[in-house]
C-alpha cells in the first residue's frame, strides 16, 4: 500500500501546484488571458497528470499492488469531484470548448486560445509525469518504466465499435452538461464525477474511457497496435460526433450553424425565448471582443 500513499500524496501536490498557478496568474494576467490561456492550462496540467496516474494505477496496480478496481474507481471519483470543485470554470476538454463555439458563447479567436492552452497543459502534464515515474519513488513507477517502451494501444475492440464506445461516452457527458449548466455547483461536482466514474467503468475495458480528445492524444497515441488514423477516428471524431448528437437532441439545432429548430416546435409564437442564466467570476470577459461586442463569460461544467 505504499506505493498507493505516494500517489495519494502525488494527486495533493498535482491540485496545489495547479491551484497555486491559477491564483498567481490570477493576479498577473487580464482577466480575459486568465479564462482563455492560463486556466485552461492549469486545468488540463492537473487533469492530464492526474489522469496518467490513475491509469498507471488501474493497469499495474491491480496485480503489482494488491488493491482491486474498486480502490481506482473510488480514487477516480474523489480526483474528478476535486477536478470540479478547483477548475475555476475551466473545461481541459477540447470538445466542451468546441461546444461553447457552437453555443455562440465564445467566439473563433478565445476557442482557439482555449485549445492551444489545452494542448499545451495536456502535453506539459505528460512530460512532467514522465519525469515523476523516472525517479521511480514506488516498485509501481519502476514497472511503469520498464513496461513504458512497449504500451499498446488502449483499444480492445474493433474499430467501429470503439469509436462507438467514445462517441457515446461523449454524448453522455455533454447532456448531462448540457442539463446541469445552470445548477449550483454543489449539484454539477458530484453529479460529473459519478458520471465519469460510471462512464470509466463500463466503457474503460474497450477503449480506456478518454472522451477527451487531448488526453487521449496524451496518453496512447504513442502506443504501438493501431495507426494515427485509427487512434484519430477513435479519440477525435468519436467524441466529436457525440458532443454533435448531444448539442442537438437537447436543443433541437447548432446554433452557430443554423437557427432553424430540427426537432422542437414552440408552442405559441409569443412564447419568450429560453434564456441561458450567466454566472461568471469575477472579473471574467472574453479573450477578445470584436468592436460593439459585449463581454459574456459562461459557466464551465
Amino acid at each position: 500500500m505504499a506505493g498507493l500513499n505516494v500517489s495519494i500524496a502525488f494527486f495533493f501536490l498535482v491540485v496545489g501546484v495547479c491551484q497555486a498557478l491559477r491564483w498567481l496568474s490570477k493576479r498577473l494576467l487580464s482577466p480575459g488571458a486568465y479564462g482563455c490561456l492560463a486556466r485552461e492550462l492549469a486545468g488540463s496540467l492537473q487533469l492530464c497528470m492526474s489522469c496518467l496516474e490513475l491509469r498507471m494505477l488501474a493497469e499495474i496496480g491491480l496485480w503489482g499492488g494488491g488493491f482491486g478496481p474498486d480502490v481506482v474507481l473510488t480514487l477516480l471519483f474523489l480526483v474528478f469531484a476535486v477536478h470540479g470543485a478547483s477548475f475555476d470554470g475551466a473545461s481541459a476538454n477540447p470538445t466542451i470548448s468546441l461546444q461553447e463555439f457552437l453555443l455562440l458563447e465564445s467566439n473563433l479567436a478565445a476557442t482557439a486560445a482555449k485549445l492551444l492552452a489545452q494542448a499545451a497543459g495536456t502535453g506539459l502534464g505528460w512530460a512532467v509525469t514522465k519525469l515523476y515515474w523516472s525517479w521511480e519513488l514506488t516498485h509501481l513507477h519502476l514497472i511503469q518504466n520498464l513496461i513504458a517502451s512497449e504500451c499498446s494501444s488502449s483499444i480492445h475492440t474493433s474499430l467501429h465499435h470503439a469509436a462507438f464506445v467514445e462517441g457515446t461516452c461523449s454524448f453522455v457527458l455533454h447532456l448531462v452538461l448540457l442539463k446541469l449548466q445552470q445548477s449550483h455547483l454543489m449539484y454539477q461536482v458530484p453529479a460529473l464525477a459519478a458520471i465519469v466514474t460510471f462512464l470509466t467503468y463500463t466503457a474503460g475495458p474497450f477503449t480506456g474511457a478518454f472522451f477527451n480528445p487531448a488526453l487521449a492524444t496524451a496518453a496512447t497515441f504513442y502506443c504501438s497496435g493501431s495507426s494515427f488514423w485509427d487512434y484519430v477516428q477513435v479519440y477525435w471524431l468519436g467524441p466529436l460526433a457525440g458532443m454533435f448528437a448531444a448539442l442537438l437532441l437537447y436543443q433541437g439545432n447548432i446554433p452557430r450553424l443554423f437557427q432553424r429548430n430540427l426537432f422542437y416546435s414552440q408552442k405559441s409564437k409569443y412564447k419568450i425565448p429560453k434564456t441561458r442564466v450567466v454566472a461568471h467570476g469575477e472579473g471574467d470577459e472574453p479573450c477578445w471582443k470584436r468592436k460593439g461586442e459585449k463581454s459574456n463569460s459562461e459557466p464551465r461544467a
